[in-house]
């Protein structure tokens, strides 16, 4: 009897280097684990990176390669999975084409990303210009009350809004339609994103042919909440990060300048540990974690001491994975090689859709 054939799972990530530990935790861990369990298609969304940074593409490869470096020292296995690079997959950026055809602009005005990342780059655009600041913050104001007072959306306007980046969900949907996902993994604050390319498929099957493309269903994922160094969401954008595999005396520093309990001032002060960095850290790393909370609460350990307790349970993961990058690092021609060879494989599995959906087109 032949074995039912395993699910798809589509993922990918923009390349902006190497690493951090909100990466792992949050996305690459699961990928690992997914990878024994269905079809998995993991790309480096690069063609992304340009939707809102055209200006800094030098290092696209380059961030690439030691993004993958990272996927690979994490137990990603090319036997197992395909990886590969998006741009090398042209036809993505036709099946990003006929989808645009369908979808209208007013889904993608709707996007509550778009317009959120738009605000951070006028702020970026406009930092220590005080009146064009000013600025800023005022069409900030109007660009989130557009739709509501009726009035001309800056999302149309702004010399910031390209075509690329309003449209980025659309080619999002190919990148994922295209390998006839049958999941997506992904967090409970990602699901309108998900939501966005569904209706984008249901769109294309209604005009063109029932089945043409598979809506993807969301495989939700319980990911432990990892803050940066000041309690912020983990960015190498905010300098609060913590790379894979970072050596021990950084982290060692890191760690003791993690954000803690501002009204524990001292060592037998009881602390509230709910609103602290490093008690966050000792919940993913730290087996016993409900008794240091105790311990905590009870004024019975300092901030000192919790945090060199947690520097001696971090280390040895992180020189694990120090240890498998180096492999990888030393050898970048390899780690290219995986990556041409992945995108060989996934080539063929886009080549064989967008037929069948251009055949269906009579194009």
């Amino acid at each position: 009897m032949e074995n039912e054939r395993k699910k798809i799972v589509v993922s990918g990530m923009r390349p902006t280097g190497r690493l951090h530990l909100g990466n792992y935790w949050g996305a690459l861990k699961n990928w690992v684990d997914l990878q024994e369990k269905y079809d998995c298609f993991f790309f480096v969304a690069d063609w992304h990176v340009l939707t809102t940074a055209t200006e800094k593409t030098e290092a696209i490869r380059e961030n690439a390669r030691l993004m993958v470096i990272d996927w690979l020292a994490a137990g990603l296995d090319p036997q197992k999975c395909v990886f590969f690079r998006q741009s090398e997959i042209k036809e993505h950026s036709e099946l990003y084409l006929l989808l645009s055809m369908v979808t209208p602009v007013s889904w993608l005005l709707r996007n509550p990303t778009f317009k959120e990342t738009l605000l951070e780059l006028h702020k970026q655009k406009y930092k220590g210009q005080e009146d064009k600041a000013k600025m800023a913050e005022g069409a900030s104001k109007k660009l989130l009350e557009a739709h509501a007072g009726g009035e001309e959306d800056l999302a149309v306007t702004s010399e910031l809004s390209t075509y690329g980046f309003l449209g980025y969900p659309v080619l999002q949907a190919a990148d994922i339609v295209m390998y006839g996902a049958d999941f997506v993994p992904v967090g409970k604050d990602q699901l309108p994103h998900l939501e966005l390319t569904r209706e984008i498929a249901r769109k294309f099957n209604r005009v063109f042919g029932a089945g043409l493309l598979k809506e993807p269903g969301a495989l939700l994922t319980q990911a432990p909440m990892v803050p940066g160094l000041d309690g912020r969401k983990m960015s190498k954008s905010y300098n609060n990060s913590i790379e894979l595999g970072e050596a021990p005396k950084s982290v060692e520093a890191k760690i003791k300048r993690m954000f803690t309990d501002p009204l524990k001032l001292k060592v037998d002060d009881k602390g509230h540990p709910e609103g602290c960095v490093v008690f966050a850290f000792h919940k993913i790393y730290n087996k016993d974690y409900a008794a240091r909370e105790t311990e905590c609460c009870g004024g019975t350990i300092g901030c000192g001491a919790c945090k060199k307790h947690l520097f001696e349970l971090m280390t040895p993961s992180l020189e694990t994975f120090a240890e498998r990058r180096a492999a990888y690092e030393g050898d970048p021609a390899k780690v290219d090689a995986l990556l041409s060879a992945g995108s060989a494989k996934a080539r063929a599995a886009a080549a064989a859709a967008l037929s069948r959906i251009n055949k269906s087109l009579k194009l």
